[in-house]
């Protein structure tokens, strides 16, 4: 059975070892191995993530299952190491919220994990007043957000890494 929880400072490493099984598993089909490797440099735990209270862990009987959360903060994707990330709050008068970091463990896809984070991030940003949210999404993340309602506004590759990565911006109202 699912559950989901504010992820804390001690959840670190689990969490940054699920990111790097789901990053070499389920990007496989949709990217070359040395743009998987690439995906590394600018995909990851960002640790305010969890300060700021945004991030959850869902679990599955106890093991953890996924994670993902939302930022009322300017930094569209990355983790602690990525180049660009911008700390600025948002104005939910006037800006979108961001879905950020949004990682299943391989061994849990389709079983409701991404759905349950992606609604529960959802809800509290609406909670803080914000109308639309976005996120930059992996090339295997884009139909399972399409289904989930939101749309693509760009596609663009990251240049942090040895090679380009595909992603596309994409939002939706809240």
């Amino acid at each position: 059975m699912l559950s989901i929880r504010l992820a804390r400072q001690e959840d670190a490493p689990a969490i940054a070892a699920l990111m790097q099984l789901a990053i070499e598993q389920l990007q496989q089909g949709y990217l070359t191995s040395e743009q998987i490797e690439a995906s590394k440099a600018g995909m990851g735990l960002d640790a305010l993530l969890i300060e700021d209270g945004t991030y959850f862990c869902v679990e599955d009987n106890g093991e953890l299952a996924g994670c993902g959360g939302w930022s009322r903060r300017a930094t569209l994707y990355g983790g602690n190491h990525s180049a660009g990330r911008d700390p600025r709050l948002l104005d939910p008068a006037n800006e979108r919220a961001r879905i950020r970091a949004m990682y299943t463990h391989p061994d849990h896809v389709r079983k409701g994990v991404g759905r349950l984070v992606l609604e529960t991030a959802e809800a509290a940003a609406r909670a803080e007043g914000f109308r639309e949210i976005e996120m930059a999404a992996t090339m295997a993340g884009k139909p399972f957000y399409e289904r989930c309602g939101y749309a693509v506004e760009t596609e663009w590759h990251d240049t942090n890494g040895a090679v380009p990565v595909p992603l596309a911006t994409m939002a939706k109202a809240l």
